[in-house]
């Protein structure tokens, strides 16, 4: 494996590599800057940074713990004792029920500082949405959410905590109605309203600076498990895993271990119906490099670099793109990225609910369904942990309806 000093990147121009960049409207450009400036004044500004972890701590309820998974570990057990050593970072417990609110929270602390008290957002699975609205209310700022209208009818109780706390939930029917979609109309909110409006972004795409400001509130995540790996048992973790959509939950795990040679990085996409279908996610694994939502990265297009249309059994992961650093952390060899289907991530999502007393994220039983096909190849009694990016009570209609179809 190639390892390469990466913690410093993007450079100057918001690049990994090739990847990233600002390919947006000129109208943009002013409010990316502003942006940047704020965010490079703040991010070591002592009365900032008290104020945030002040809010992690006693609002959103940081540290997540660190969990160890007794019966998946023993599920996973072979014959002679050895396997993976299984643990969960618990993100799924945090205030909101996901790792979103860390960024979300963050990003309204610096809108505040920018005197902006209008804030846009998109969301796919409705918990970066839930997270917006939720800080939004914390300090009463507007707050206007864009969403697919498929994504709306499958993330019913999301739109519905949304609306509760405050936030106007704007339907996007163009295109797939999808998070594509919903990104690509708050991109057209923030043009319009550039003056009087901070757009929280919720992945670490888009145009620089948002890869490098969402990874930065999130790798909060890789820190405390470095912290609880050592006091758990005394070294680094060998294995971390996580579901990659956008890639937030990922890269706020991976960030702090990148230049840790010993520990592997693994990522999983959505495979959907399968990888050879036209029917996946799987954007590092079957995509090519384009531009999308201003950004260079890998995305699904055809052979004329039109986007194509994705697919996935979670709304969270059915997105054609994917986050900039991950683009280039797969090209550098330094993390590993695979897929899974939609019926493989339901069937985990069943197990880790009756093995664990955990529902999880239909996202998040993506990477837990990869322990099939990874725990068999491991060798000895690696420590393993795996982002449990979010909690599954958005999706157990979707999973009802589906377990209903599939036994009748």
């Amino acid at each position: 494996m190639v390892i390469i000093q990466t913690t410093q990147r993007p450079d100057a121009l918001g690049r990994f590599g090739q990847f990233g960049g600002k390919y947006v409207p000129e109208t943009l450009m002013p409010a990316l800057a502003e942006l940047e400036t704020t965010f490079r004044q703040y991010q070591d500004d002592s009365s900032f940074q008290s104020e945030l972890n002040e809010l992690l701590r006693d609002y959103v309820g940081r540290p997540s713990p660190l969990y160890f998974a007794e019966r998946l570990t023993q599920h996973y057990r072979r014959s002679n004792g050895t396997g993976a050593q299984i643990y969960l970072k618990r993100e799924d417990l945090n205030h909101t029920g996901a790792h979103k609110i860390n960024n979300a929270l963050a990003q309204v602390l610096l809108a505040k500082r920018m005197g902006k008290q209008r804030i846009i957002a998109e969301t796919g699975a409705g918990q970066h949405g839930v997270a917006t609205a939720t800080a939004c209310a914390r300090f009463g700022l507007d707050c206007v959410i864009y969403m697919g209208v498929h994504d709306m009818e499958r993330q019913a109780l999301n739109v519905f905590r949304m609306k509760l706390m405050g936030a106007q939930v704007h339907p996007v029917a163009s295109g797939t109605g999808t998070l594509k979609d919903a990104t690509s109309e708050a991109i057209r909110d923030w043009v319009t309203n550039v003056e009087t409006t901070h757009y929280i972004l919720g992945s670490v795409a888009g145009p620089h600076p948002y890869p490098l400001i969402v990874r930065n509130f999130h790798t909060i995540i890789g820190q405390e498990t470095r912290a609880q790996a050592l006091e758990k048992w005394g070294g680094l973790p060998d294995i971390l895993l996580a579901c990659v959509g956008g890639g937030s939950n990922a890269i706020g795990l991976f960030h702090d271990f990148i230049d840790e040679p010993t520990v592997r990085m693994i990522g999983i996409e959505a495979g959907g119906e399968g990888i050879d279908s036209d029917k996946h996610a799987a954007t590092l694994t079957r995509g090519r490099i384009g531009i999308l939502h201003g950004a260079m990265s890998y995305l699904l297009q055809d052979e004329d670099g039109q986007v194509i249309e994705a697919h996935s059994i979670s709304a969270g992961l059915d997105y054609p793109g994917v986050g900039p650093e991950h683009s280039y952390l797969k090209e550098c060899q330094r993390a590993e990225y695979y897929s899974v289907t939609d019926q493989q991530a339901l069937e985990a999502f069943e197990r880790l609910s009756r093995l664990e007393g955990i529902i999880p994220a239909l996202e998040t039983a993506h990477a837990f369904a990869y322990l099939e096909t990874l725990c068999p190849q491991l060798e000895g009694s690696p420590h393993l942990v795996i982002s449990c990016s979010g909690r599954g009570d958005k999706d157990v209609q979707t999973v009802a309806k589906l377990f209903t179809k599939l036994h009748d």
